[in-house]
């Protein structure tokens, strides 16, 4: 992140400090008897998230062997080794929130970086490095994050993660959702073989099972890393819940025998919200705009609260059903048309773009119906993303269009794949769409090709995309078969979007590449192929 003018000189310096002191964090983290002893209090990493421009919410837990209440100190600091420590301050956790520790700083300056642990029974924590956002009016030009979503723990090791947070050059990570699964062991893998065990071994229900599930993927070594390295913004699907959640039930989700869905709903919350380096609002709502600098905002939102139940048909038309609810999208739209930032970013769980499918064979929308919910015989649009809603995206699409609001992209997960997509609707046509749209992968989760027992990137995947472009002209480029992440760069001509996919997610030390490149220029919602990064 660079500035533009001396006024924010600071963040320059900080953005120095940024790089140089990822030598400094992994000193931190090396093994030693002291680390030793710290891991077994501190067993889930740290993790900051929802940078201002005067805060951050710093996180942790604490594994104390009591069951009563503990305080657990903590600290930050201007430099890796806290020789000079800023803020410091005790936090009381205890079993009534699962031994967490959220601790939202504030009184910061902005656009820096800043080190900070937490220590508890004579040990210290590893250390975490984080970032303020800059103030509103300064002319950030440069800002750079890691894109992410679906990470299946039975499915493989989070090698993307890892990949991630050994660049160094990252300002903070966008996480879209399914964070975790709730499936059983087995029930959802890869490809039919499991990796890893999940905890518990049954779907989760219950607060207790929701907690073990996230206390399991926060002992992830790579996820632990990339937690450290930089601040992460985030929102949830459905998983974080149950399959194809919606405002009053899932797909996933059987009352007659696993219980009311509104206790489900609010065991899932709960423990989202001990587990998660996340601001939710006083009444829970998790969709919120962030802002860095003049440069961007981003707009995170919630896809699977307010929703109307997935249908079908000519339902799919009706304008009384909602995916994002009318208070969600009045925010949404009011966000829009009043940003004075250069770049309108949309974290949006579910694919907007809208996928034709009439003309795809039976074999590929057999692959598809299991990750987007296309029904077999290919007449019905997918009605578990913005394609079962048409209205809401088509009022969408309206106010972009109709008030020539310019410079807005969509950074999606959820459908495992990777795409770039340019949004329009049937009505537009293809000639002036409305904004951009980038895909990213799934960290593990099924794609098309384990579905189809193929090999990745054979001849039918590469079918695949093929027919889905040749339907879908605004569609400009999908691969549906990688798993990896994104990296998306933002400056003040272009916001550019760059896909890595792993070498295999059933391995710890799998190696990435990078296998695209797509970005839009300032002005335009038409979006164009990139060379390979210098």
């Amino acid at each position: 992140m660079t500035a533009s003018s001396s006024g924010t000189n600071a963040v320059d310096r900080r953005t120095v400090l940024l790089l140089a002191g990822a030598g400094a964090v992994a000193a931190a983290a090396a093994p030693s008897p002291a680390r030793a002893a710290a891991a077994t209090v501190f067993q889930h990493g740290l993790a900051s998230g929802d940078p201002t421009p005067g805060g951050v919410l710093l996180w942790t837990r604490v594994t104390t062997g009591s069951t009563g209440a503990a305080d657990v100190g903590w600290q930050v600091a201007a430099d890796a080794g806290f020789t000079s420590v800023l803020q410091t301050g005790t936090f009381t956790t205890g079993p009534e929130r699962d031994y967490t520790v959220k601790v939202d700083i504030a009184g910061l300056a902005a656009g820096t970086t800043y080190w900070y642990r937490f220590g508890y029974a004579g040990e210290w924590s590893p250390v975490g490095r984080t970032m303020t956002a800059p103030a509103p009016t300064d002319a950030i030009t440069r800002l750079k994050m890691g894109v992410v979503s679906c990470a299946n723990w039975e499915a493989g090791y989070f090698s993307a993660y890892r990949h991630l947070a050994a660049r160094g050059d990252l300002n903070l990570v966008v996480h879209l959702g399914d964070y975790l699964y709730e499936y059983g062991s087995g029930e959802f893998d890869a490809g039919g073989k499991v990796v890893r065990a999940t905890r518990p071994a049954h779907e989760t229900l219950t607060l207790a099972d929701y907690r073990t599930r996230h206390a399991q993927y926060k002992t992830d070594p790579d996820l632990q890393a990339l937690h450290a390295s930089v601040p992460w913004i985030i929102t949830w699907d459905d998983h974080e819940v149950a399959n194809d959640m919606w405002s009053g039930g899932a797909e996933n989700h059987t009352p007659g025998t696993e219980g009311g869905f509104a206790a489900r709903v609010a065991a899932a919350r709960q423990a989202y919200a001990e587990w998660m380096p996340v601001r939710l609002a006083e009444d829970g709502h998790i969709y919120r705009r962030l802002r860095y600098g003049t440069l961007l905002e981003l707009s995170m939102l919630d896809l699977r609260t307010y929703r109307s139940e997935q249908a079908s048909g000519t339902a799919v038309d009706d304008p009384g059903r909602t995916i994002t609810g009318a208070a969600q999208m009045s925010w949404l739209l009011d966000g829009l048309t009043g940003s004075n930032s250069a770049w309108k970013l949309v974290g949006n769980p579910v694919m907007i773009s809208r996928l034709d499918v009439g003309a795809l064979p039976a074999w590929l929308l057999g692959p598809l119906g299991e990750l987007i919910g296309v029904p077999q015989n290919g007449l019905v649009l997918n009605g578990d993303q913005w394609d079962g809603y048409n209205a809401d995206r088509g009022k969408l699409v309206d106010v972009l269009l109709r008030n020539k609001i310019k410079d807005v992209v969509f950074l999606t997960g959820d459908i495992h794949t990777s795409w770039a997509n340019e949004l329009t609707t049937k009505a537009t046509g293809t000639s002036s769409p409305a904004a951009a749209e980038f895909v990213v992968p799934s960290v593990t989760s099924d794609n098309v090709n384990d579905f189809l027992g193929t090999s990745p990137g054979g001849p039918l995947s590469l079918l695949a995309g093929s027919l889905i472009r040749g339907t879908n002209p605004h569609v400009k480029w999908v691969e549906t078969d990688g798993h990896g992440f994104g990296v998306l760069e933002v400056t003040s001509a272009r916001c550019r979007m760059d896909w890595y996919h792993l070498a295999d997610r059933t391995k710890r030390d799998s190696t990435a590449k990078w296998v695209q490149g797509w970005s839009v220029g300032r002005g335009s919602s038409k979006i164009r192929k990139e060379p390979a990064p210098s």
